[in-house]
Protein backbone atom coordinates (compact mmCIF):
# COMPACT_ATOMS: atom_id res chain seq x y z
CA UNK A 1 0.00 0.00 0.00
CA UNK A 2 2.79 2.42 0.96
CA UNK A 3 4.64 1.49 -2.20
CA UNK A 4 1.62 2.37 -4.35
CA UNK A 5 1.22 5.71 -2.58
CA UNK A 6 4.91 6.44 -3.08
CA UNK A 7 4.71 5.62 -6.80
CA UNK A 8 1.62 7.81 -7.18
CA UNK A 9 3.38 10.72 -5.49
CA UNK A 10 6.44 10.29 -7.69
CA UNK A 11 4.34 10.22 -10.86
CA UNK A 12 2.40 13.30 -9.73
CA UNK A 13 5.65 15.11 -8.96
CA UNK A 14 7.06 14.27 -12.40
CA UNK A 15 3.93 15.44 -14.20
CA UNK A 16 3.80 18.72 -12.25
CA UNK A 17 7.51 19.27 -12.89
CA UNK A 18 7.00 18.83 -16.64
CA UNK A 19 4.06 21.23 -16.66
CA UNK A 20 5.97 23.80 -14.62
CA UNK A 21 9.00 23.55 -16.88
CA UNK A 22 6.83 23.96 -19.96
CA UNK A 23 5.26 27.09 -18.49
CA UNK A 24 8.56 28.54 -17.28
CA UNK A 25 10.41 28.06 -20.54
CA UNK A 26 7.33 28.68 -22.72
CA UNK A 27 7.69 25.44 -24.66
CA UNK A 28 5.31 25.15 -27.61
CA UNK A 29 4.17 21.64 -26.81
CA UNK A 30 0.82 19.97 -26.17
CA UNK A 31 0.28 19.28 -22.49
CA UNK A 32 -1.51 16.43 -20.78
CA UNK A 33 -4.86 18.21 -21.10
CA UNK A 34 -4.56 18.39 -24.89
CA UNK A 35 -3.99 22.15 -25.02
CA UNK A 36 -1.16 24.20 -26.49
CA UNK A 37 1.26 25.49 -23.86
CA UNK A 38 1.14 28.86 -25.59
CA UNK A 39 -2.25 29.42 -23.99
CA UNK A 40 -3.08 27.57 -20.81
CA UNK A 41 -3.99 28.68 -17.30
CA UNK A 42 -5.12 26.30 -14.60
CA UNK A 43 -5.22 25.86 -10.81
CA UNK A 44 -1.97 27.24 -9.39
CA UNK A 45 -1.09 29.42 -12.39
CA UNK A 46 -0.04 33.01 -11.81
CA UNK A 47 0.50 36.04 -13.99
CA UNK A 48 -1.10 38.57 -16.31
CA UNK A 49 -3.18 36.04 -18.22
CA UNK A 50 -4.80 34.94 -14.97
CA UNK A 51 -5.53 38.60 -14.14
CA UNK A 52 -7.15 39.02 -17.55
CA UNK A 53 -9.25 35.91 -16.98
CA UNK A 54 -10.30 37.08 -13.53
CA UNK A 55 -11.19 40.54 -14.85
CA UNK A 56 -13.46 39.13 -17.55
CA UNK A 57 -15.14 36.71 -15.15
CA UNK A 58 -15.56 39.46 -12.55
CA UNK A 59 -17.09 41.89 -15.05
CA UNK A 60 -19.53 39.22 -16.24
CA UNK A 61 -20.59 38.18 -12.74
CA UNK A 62 -18.90 34.79 -12.52
CA UNK A 63 -16.02 35.66 -10.18
CA UNK A 64 -16.50 37.55 -6.90
CA UNK A 65 -12.88 37.47 -5.71
CA UNK A 66 -9.88 39.81 -5.99
CA UNK A 67 -8.06 40.42 -9.30
CA UNK A 68 -4.72 39.16 -7.99
CA UNK A 69 -3.38 37.05 -10.85
CA UNK A 70 -3.49 33.87 -8.76
CA UNK A 71 -5.51 30.95 -10.13
CA UNK A 72 -6.96 29.74 -6.84
CA UNK A 73 -10.07 27.82 -5.92
CA UNK A 74 -12.48 30.73 -6.46
CA UNK A 75 -11.07 31.34 -9.93
CA UNK A 76 -11.31 27.62 -10.67
CA UNK A 77 -14.99 27.56 -9.64
CA UNK A 78 -15.72 30.66 -11.70
CA UNK A 79 -14.06 29.16 -14.77
CA UNK A 80 -16.07 25.95 -14.44
CA UNK A 81 -19.31 27.92 -14.07
CA UNK A 82 -18.47 30.00 -17.15
CA UNK A 83 -17.68 26.85 -19.13
CA UNK A 84 -20.90 25.19 -18.03
CA UNK A 85 -23.03 28.21 -18.93
CA UNK A 86 -21.42 28.60 -22.35
CA UNK A 87 -21.36 25.04 -23.63
CA UNK A 88 -17.63 24.51 -23.20
CA UNK A 89 -15.78 21.52 -21.77
CA UNK A 90 -16.15 21.87 -18.01
CA UNK A 91 -12.69 21.13 -16.63
CA UNK A 92 -11.64 24.35 -14.88
CA UNK A 93 -8.73 24.69 -17.32
CA UNK A 94 -8.53 27.86 -19.43
CA UNK A 95 -7.30 26.62 -22.80
CA UNK A 96 -7.73 28.21 -26.24
CA UNK A 97 -11.50 27.60 -26.52
CA UNK A 98 -12.27 29.07 -23.12
CA UNK A 99 -9.92 31.99 -23.76
CA UNK A 100 -11.68 32.65 -27.06
CA UNK A 101 -15.08 32.56 -25.37
CA UNK A 102 -13.75 35.10 -22.87
CA UNK A 103 -12.54 37.28 -25.73
CA UNK A 104 -8.88 36.89 -24.74
CA UNK A 105 -5.84 36.05 -26.92
CA UNK A 106 -5.56 32.31 -27.49
CA UNK A 107 -1.95 32.08 -28.59
CA UNK A 108 -3.10 30.62 -31.91
CA UNK A 109 -3.02 32.30 -35.28
CA UNK A 110 -6.45 32.90 -36.75
CA UNK A 111 -7.23 33.16 -40.42
CA UNK A 112 -8.05 36.47 -42.05
CA UNK A 113 -11.48 37.68 -43.03
CA UNK A 114 -11.25 35.78 -46.30
CA UNK A 115 -12.57 32.53 -44.84
CA UNK A 116 -9.26 30.66 -44.90
CA UNK A 117 -8.96 26.92 -44.54
CA UNK A 118 -7.10 26.89 -41.20
CA UNK A 119 -8.50 25.15 -38.13
CA UNK A 120 -9.41 28.42 -36.39
CA UNK A 121 -11.14 29.74 -39.52
CA UNK A 122 -13.14 26.53 -39.85
CA UNK A 123 -14.22 26.76 -36.21
CA UNK A 124 -15.27 30.39 -36.69
CA UNK A 125 -17.27 29.46 -39.79
CA UNK A 126 -18.98 26.55 -38.06
CA UNK A 127 -19.80 28.52 -34.91
CA UNK A 128 -21.08 31.51 -36.85
CA UNK A 129 -23.26 29.24 -39.00
CA UNK A 130 -24.74 27.69 -35.85
CA UNK A 131 -25.58 31.13 -34.47
CA UNK A 132 -27.09 32.32 -37.75
CA UNK A 133 -29.25 29.20 -37.99
CA UNK A 134 -30.36 29.54 -34.37
CA UNK A 135 -31.10 33.25 -34.61
CA UNK A 136 -32.26 33.81 -38.18
CA UNK A 137 -33.58 30.65 -39.82
CA UNK A 138 -36.76 31.61 -41.64
CA UNK A 139 -35.35 35.07 -42.37
CA UNK A 140 -34.48 36.11 -45.95
CA UNK A 141 -30.95 35.21 -46.98
CA UNK A 142 -29.70 38.78 -46.64
CA UNK A 143 -31.09 38.79 -43.09
CA UNK A 144 -28.97 35.74 -42.24
CA UNK A 145 -25.86 37.45 -43.58
CA UNK A 146 -26.79 40.53 -41.56
CA UNK A 147 -26.87 38.55 -38.31
CA UNK A 148 -23.41 37.19 -39.11
CA UNK A 149 -22.20 40.69 -39.94
CA UNK A 150 -23.32 41.96 -36.53
CA UNK A 151 -21.08 39.35 -34.89
CA UNK A 152 -18.12 40.38 -37.08
CA UNK A 153 -18.76 44.05 -36.36
CA UNK A 154 -18.73 43.38 -32.63
CA UNK A 155 -15.26 41.79 -32.83
CA UNK A 156 -14.03 45.13 -34.20
CA UNK A 157 -15.76 47.21 -31.54
CA UNK A 158 -13.89 47.88 -28.28
CA UNK A 159 -17.10 47.39 -26.27
CA UNK A 160 -17.20 43.69 -27.17
CA UNK A 161 -14.86 40.69 -27.11
CA UNK A 162 -12.35 40.50 -29.96
CA UNK A 163 -13.14 37.00 -31.20
CA UNK A 164 -16.18 35.41 -32.80
CA UNK A 165 -16.47 32.85 -30.01
CA UNK A 166 -16.07 35.59 -27.40
CA UNK A 167 -18.86 37.66 -28.95
CA UNK A 168 -21.23 34.74 -29.38
CA UNK A 169 -20.69 33.33 -25.90
CA UNK A 170 -20.76 36.69 -24.11
CA UNK A 171 -23.40 36.16 -21.40
CA UNK A 172 -26.84 37.33 -22.45
CA UNK A 173 -25.77 38.39 -25.93
CA UNK A 174 -27.86 36.02 -28.05
CA UNK A 175 -31.11 34.18 -27.33
CA UNK A 176 -30.01 31.19 -29.40
CA UNK A 177 -27.16 30.55 -26.96
CA UNK A 178 -29.42 30.97 -23.95
CA UNK A 179 -32.17 28.65 -25.15
CA UNK A 180 -29.88 26.10 -26.83
CA UNK A 181 -30.94 26.67 -30.43
CA UNK A 182 -27.30 27.32 -31.28
CA UNK A 183 -26.85 23.54 -31.01
CA UNK A 184 -29.20 22.86 -33.95
CA UNK A 185 -27.51 21.63 -37.12
CA UNK A 186 -27.14 24.55 -39.57
CA UNK A 187 -28.39 24.19 -43.13
CA UNK A 188 -26.34 25.08 -46.19
CA UNK A 189 -27.91 28.55 -46.31
CA UNK A 190 -26.55 29.31 -42.82
CA UNK A 191 -23.06 28.19 -43.81
CA UNK A 192 -23.19 30.25 -47.00
CA UNK A 193 -24.35 33.30 -45.04
CA UNK A 194 -21.55 32.79 -42.52
CA UNK A 195 -19.00 32.65 -45.35
CA UNK A 196 -20.37 35.83 -46.89
CA UNK A 197 -20.23 37.65 -43.55
CA UNK A 198 -16.68 36.45 -42.91
CA UNK A 199 -15.72 37.58 -46.41
CA UNK A 200 -16.86 41.11 -45.64
CA UNK A 201 -20.47 41.46 -46.80
CA UNK A 202 -22.23 43.72 -44.31
CA UNK A 203 -25.86 44.51 -45.20
CA UNK A 204 -26.19 46.34 -41.85
CA UNK A 205 -23.66 49.08 -42.60
CA UNK A 206 -21.72 48.55 -39.39
CA UNK A 207 -24.50 47.70 -36.94
CA UNK A 208 -23.69 45.92 -33.67
CA UNK A 209 -27.25 45.26 -32.49
CA UNK A 210 -30.39 43.71 -33.92
CA UNK A 211 -33.77 42.78 -32.49
CA UNK A 212 -37.23 41.67 -33.46
CA UNK A 213 -39.59 44.56 -32.56
CA UNK A 214 -42.48 42.12 -32.20
CA UNK A 215 -40.78 40.21 -29.39
CA UNK A 216 -38.15 42.55 -27.89
CA UNK A 217 -38.74 43.32 -24.21
CA UNK A 218 -35.68 45.45 -23.45
CA UNK A 219 -36.50 49.16 -23.29
CA UNK A 220 -32.82 49.96 -23.80
CA UNK A 221 -32.61 48.28 -27.21
CA UNK A 222 -35.41 50.51 -28.48
CA UNK A 223 -33.20 53.52 -27.74
CA UNK A 224 -30.58 52.47 -30.29
CA UNK A 225 -30.74 54.29 -33.64
CA UNK A 226 -32.11 51.98 -36.33
CA UNK A 227 -30.03 51.85 -39.50
CA UNK A 228 -31.95 49.31 -41.55
CA UNK A 229 -34.79 46.81 -41.32
CA UNK A 230 -34.27 43.38 -42.86
CA UNK A 231 -36.98 40.76 -42.59
CA UNK A 232 -38.31 40.76 -39.02
CA UNK A 233 -35.20 42.36 -37.52
CA UNK A 234 -34.23 45.96 -36.86
CA UNK A 235 -30.47 46.54 -37.08
CA UNK A 236 -29.07 49.32 -34.95
CA UNK A 237 -25.84 50.96 -33.77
Amino acid sequence: MKKKIFITLVITFIIESILFAALYYNFDITDLYGYSRAALSYYGSRGQEVRNIQTKLYNWGYYPGPIDGIFGYNTYKAVRLFQQKNGLRVDGVVGPETLAALGLPTGKTTGGGGGGSGTSSNKDLNLLAHLIHGEARGEPYIGKVAVGAVVINRTRDSRFPKTIAGVIYQPGAFDAVKDGQINLQPDESAYKAARDALNGWDPTYGCVYYYNPATATSKWIWSRPIVIKIGKHNFAK
